[in-house]
């Protein structure tokens, strides 16, 4: 290993910089198969993983590619690439830098497959792309090192799994392959670590320095929060105050509508019309890049933004970061507060702004965890066999495979590391001939074994298909938004299928902090027309609902067990206090439920703070389990810690309705013809690559894709209901959408000890479910019931009878 030679140290010195410790140990460690450095944000991190490189390409002595980048983001490739050259161009190293991804040029990438330079910048997608060729052994036939950058952003998504199975390919093209891991927030590093290594090679866990502690609290205001919503319109002053008061700041949201909201908002709040952007997924590119580069500049006072800055993207001087909404994850906080005073040694300052009176609650338990340096995160399930599905048909495409080889390469990657044999086979099995239910379709035989017993595509001209087919982000199905010209006009960004189809003309919605009149749909295209009014039809984008996390709740808890709340604004504490002298507050070990009587209808409220999914989920399957014991439930709504459920009768002993085996058999009856089945089938049969969204590279519509995803899961739920793809699909839905997990943890923990408590009216702590948008109404005994009593009180009064 060549030592840090005297260009780069006098570099830095000439910087008026030194080496951090965690560098000085990185490149020490530069040898070991895997080291994943945890360093706080503007501690280094990148410029720690690349030492080694830059050390190794100074001396002159290698050809062809040395260093792959991989990062979750096309920016932040980008942003690397920026700030990796400036010491190359500054010392005049003669070191090619290139980034390859979605937005990279045909011709470019066909130059870089032949010639690739010595450090490549991608994402997951591209690289299992470039894994796909048949020359990949000649591409990547001098790699010493890949460097995963947020890698704790891809071990929580499919992502992650895609990549670590390309790295176990690059492995054996490559055995002496080192791989690097960087993260400021991880809150289990060993986890980390045995994603990131190769199985079962030790990954060497390096701590850097965490530096100050944020200068974090809660934003002081003049008038209280409401009671629900999730706007926080009332803060809108305060929040302009702090844009006056500092040089650039960033105003994080949960989803991309709260972001457009708000910004239309602060925009009509802005009378000295100080400068201020939005930046989110559903822009146009082109105003997220002049949006970026206004950041750059310093030009901007402040942006409103949603995930899209989350990760470690080095724009502007950001000096401060507002997060409006509880942040429902300590870990996305911390890496949000991240954003702020980007230096090393530099305490991060960021404010919360609770939407409402119990997100107040929320983000005192949060501000506590972050100062407790209490990060949160689940427990990673083994990786999903859709994603494995995608990668044997990858292997295919680069050549013949030999499949005892294919498993021990695949039992190499973390994620897979337990993969049995068996589901191994059945998902070979699954992609040679579709399943049992559909081998006797051509278009789903796509692999055949040869007489020497290795395997190969069955048609070589089907690896163009699955090569545009490539990736795990299932998008949401998305119309591009353009201004009404007679030939196109400017692109504005995306609104999803349903919201362009929810749309008459004349109707008015956000985009981009533009109010706009929506003229009519054009070649797929939605086009609109400026307008200047002051209350548009605001446009629902999909965005993330984060649940609130299991760690985060229980914090919540154990904050209401306190005898007095002096943390608390005084409007909360007081709260909070006539909820217990009037009813009781939650419990951790205990589940609260309340029962009281409001508007001639019965209410049921249950307490079960597992996250908005699961309680959902719960209210679903509690009105079930109620309209089969004739409870007569007549509707229900759900947040991140309660579910709310009215009907016609009281109950009197609400511990049958939780009986666990119960619910798993009305959820399973629930889930075989519900919607939610067919969305996580659609998702999963497109990674693995039953349904291909992408053909001749025209992109099916997300009604077409819907269409032939619902009839095949008809199919296979009628003719083979055990088929891969459906085991696969009842597994997503258990963990994703439905959270099922989630009750059963609430039902294990609070045992047989359920609260009920009987009032004769609405409680401090229920009363804001009320106001809950997304109600979701019960069709049952209960409406056919008060039909018949309405009927019959008609028929009497007009002197009739039935």
């Amino acid at each position: 290993m060549p030592q840090l030679s005297a260009l780069l140290t006098d570099w830095f010195t000439a910087k008026g910089w030194s080496v951090h410790p965690h560098q000085q140990a990185m490149f020490d460690r530069a040898d070991r198969p895997a080291t994943l450095l945890i360093a706080p944000t503007g501690g280094g991190k990148t410029m720690a993983g690349f030492l080694p490189t830059l050390a190794e390409l100074a001396a002159g002595q290698h050809q062809g590619l040395h260093t792959l980048y991989v990062s979750p983001l096309k920016a932040l490739a980008a942003d690397i690439k920026r700030n990796l050259s400036t010491p190359v161009d500054e010392i005049g190293l003669a070191i090619r830098i290139e980034d390859r991804t979605g937005d990279t040029s045909a011709t470019q990438k066909k130059r870089q497959r032949a010639d690739p330079p010595h450090i490549l910048l991608t994402t997951p997608e591209s690289l299992a792309l470039l894994t796909s060729y048949e020359d990949a052994p000649r591409m990547f036939a001098g790699l010493r090192r890949v460097v995963v950058d947020e890698i704790h952003a891809l071990a929580e998504s499919k992502r992650g799994d895609q990549l670590m199975l390309a790295l176990a390919r690059l492995q054996t093209l490559c055995p002496d392959l080192r791989r690097v891991g960087l993260s400021a927030t991880v809150e289990d590093p060993e986890a980390i670590a045995r994603f990131l290594a190769r199985h079962p090679d030790p990954c060497e866990i390096l701590l850097a320095d965490p530096g100050p502690d944020p200068d974090i609290a809660m934003l002081e205001t003049e008038e209280m929060p409401p009671w629900s919503g999730g706007g926080a319109a009332y803060a809108i002053p305060a929040v302009l105050d702090q844009i006056r008061r500092h040089r650039t700041t960033l105003i994080f949201h949960n989803t991309r509508a709260q972001a457009e909201i708000f910004f239309h908002n602060l925009w009509l709040a802005n009378d000295e019309g100080l400068p201020i952007g939005i930046h989110h997924g559903s822009l146009d590119r082109t105003q997220r890049e002049r949006v970026e580069a206004a950041m750059v500049r310093g030009e901007l006072r402040a942006i409103v933004c949603t995930g899209s800055l989350d990760l470690g993207i080095d724009w502007g001087d950001v000096d401060l970061v507002i997060q409006i909404g509880a942040p429902k994850n300590v870990k996305r906080l911390v890496q949000r507060i991240g954003r702020a005073n980007h230096r090393y040694n530099a305490p991060s300052k960021a404010l919360l702004v609770p939407a409402n009176r119990f997100e107040v609650v929320e983000c005192i338990a949060a501000l506590e965890a972050v100062r407790a340096h209490a990060l949160d995160g689940d427990p990673r399930g083994p990786g999903p066999r859709d994603v494995l599905c995608q990668h044997i048909l990858i292997a295919a495409c680069s050549g013949p495979f030999d499949a005892d080889a294919l498993f021990a390469e695949m039992t190499s990657a973390g994620p897979y590391a337990d993969l049995a044999r068996s589901e191994f086979d059945a998902c070979l099995d699954f992609c040679a001939t579709g399943g049992y239910a559909l081998r006797a379709y051509d278009r789903w035989q796509r692999l055949q074994q040869r007489p020497d017993g290795q395997w190969q595509l069955r048609d070589p001209r089907s690896a163009q298909r699955i090569r545009q087919n490539i990736g795990t982000i299932q998008d949401t199905d998305t119309l591009k938004v353009r201004l009404r010209r007679n030939r196109g006009g400017k692109p504005l960004g995306e609104v999803e299928e349903g919201f362009a189809a929810s749309l008459t003309p004349g109707d008015t919605f956000l985009i981009g902090g533009q109010i706009v009149r929506y003229e009519g749909l054009r070649e797929m295209v939605v086009e609109v027309s400026h307008r200047a009014d002051k209350k548009p039809k605001i446009a629902t984008f999909m965005g993330t609902k984060f649940a609130t996390s299991t760690q985060l709740s229980a914090r919540i808890l154990d904050l209401f067990s306190q005898a007095d709340w002096p943390q608390l604004p005084h409007h909360t504490a007081e709260w909070l206090a006539l909820q217990r002298q009037v009813s009781r507050l939650p419990e951790r070990g205990r589940l609260l439920i309340e029962s009281f009587p409001q508007d001639g209808r019965e209410h049921l409220c249950v307490y079960g703070f597992a996250g908005r999914n699961a309680m959902q989920t719960l209210g679903l399957l509690l009105t079930k389990r109620m309209e089969e014991t004739g409870l007569n439930p007549l509707g229900f709504v759900a947040t991140d810690y309660a579910v709310l459920i009215w009907g016609l009768e009281a109950t009197t002993d609400p511990a049958p309705l939780f009986e666990i085996d119960s619910l798993r058999a009305g959820l399973d009856q629930w889930l075989a013809g519900n919607a939610v089945m067919k969305r996580t089938f659609r998702a999963s049969a497109t990674i693995a690559g039953l349904i291909e969204r992408n053909l001749g590279g025209q992109r099916k519509t997300g009604r077409q894709a819907t269409f032939s995803s619902d009839i095949l899961y008809e199919t296979l739920l009628k003719y083979d209901p055990h088929h891969l793809m459906m085991q696969i699909t009842q597994a997503e839905a258990m963990r994703g959408l439905v959270d099922f997990g989630r009750i059963e943890e609430m039902i294990a923990r609070v045992g047989d000890r359920i609260d009920l408590v009987r009032l004769d009216r609405v409680t401090p702590l229920a009363a804001p479910l009320f106001l809950e948008v997304g109600k979701v109404p019960v069709q049952g005994a209960a409406e056919e019931r008060l039909l018949a009593e309405e009927s019959a009180r008609l028929l009497a009064d007009a002197g009739l009878t039935a």
